[in-house]
């Protein structure tokens, strides 16, 4: 079943922030640079891509010379403000090397949920992709409060592909895919490379793991997969640290886990 994933098309790429900063949450010029080479290299060979990005709230962070995550809203909005063009301007820099042109895309609940704003921003993101530019989205968070804040990429990124009808979401994260219980704290923790019933998600820890820069853990993958599993779309979880990780899950390689949901429903 995996093989499944070298002849699908229409890929939705979720980039964590931990995938994209040091711990400091100033931006990692080579964990971007690398990950911009291989989504290139995706989008050359043919496939459409579309990029869910977190960072923005984590490169603000550094460019208020702030320690720590913010917890208040005003103090998260701030961040996210001061952040969100700091990467842009990184993302667009490193792709125009490469020929490629990107666009923002900021979105909150409203957009996806609300049927006329769906139908927009699908429009618009089907003229972007057919003009071969690549989007590059993140949640609205300068102005999303609670009651229009999806709350974080995973989930964005799920309810984006669904919208759109891409046919595989591959979440980028700092761990090698799903575990039986959390390998951080339990060195005998075995890794699973395939899950295609929905239902076994049940039976596995998925204690959260946060980091100072991100608000993802492996619960809101989870719930990530429950969003993809009643359209069918697949979804794969992988460590960006490791070399080539896009090209190699791409090519079909046993890496991270690969989620299959046709005997779920």
């Amino acid at each position: 079943m995996r093989q499944k994933v070298t002849t699908q098309n229409k890929i939705v790429i979720k980039i964590g922030s931990s995938s994209l900063t040091h711990e400091s949450g100033l931006i990692d010029l080579w964990k971007m640079e690398s990950l911009v080479r291989q989504i290139v290299n995706i989008h050359n060979s043919g496939k459409k891509v579309i990029v869910v990005s977190s960072g923005a709230i984590a490169a603000g962070m550094g460019k208020m010379h702030l320690s720590e995550r913010p917890q208040s809203i005003p103090e998260k909005q701030a961040a996210a403000a001061v952040g969100q063009s700091t990467l842009m301007h990184m993302y667009e820099k490193f792709f125009s090397e490469y020929g490629i042109t990107v666009a923002q895309v900021l979105l909150t609940k409203e957009d996806m949920y609300e049927e006329t704003r769906r139908e927009h921003c699908t429009n618009a993101l089907n003229t972007l992709i057919k003009h071969n530019i690549i989007p590059i989205i993140n949640e609205n968070d300068v102005v999303a409060i609670d009651e229009i804040k999806v709350g974080d990429n995973d989930t964005l990124s799920a309810e984006v592909c669904k919208m759109i009808s891409f046919e595989c979401l591959i979440i980028l994260s700092d761990i090698n895919g799903v575990y039986d219980k959390d390998p951080r704290q339990n060195p005998d923790a075995v890794q699973i490379f395939e899950i295609d019933d929905i239902r076994a998600l049940d039976k596995i820890d998925a204690s959260d793991s946060n980091t100072s820069v991100g608000t993802g853990g492996m619960i809101t993958k989870f719930n990530a997969a429950r969003l993809l599993a009643p359209s069918k779309i697949n979804l794969l979880i992988i460590n960006s640290q490791v070399d080539h990780i896009l090209d190699r899950t791409l090519e079909g390689e046993k890496l991270g886990t690969f989620f299959h949901f046709s005997n779920s429903y």
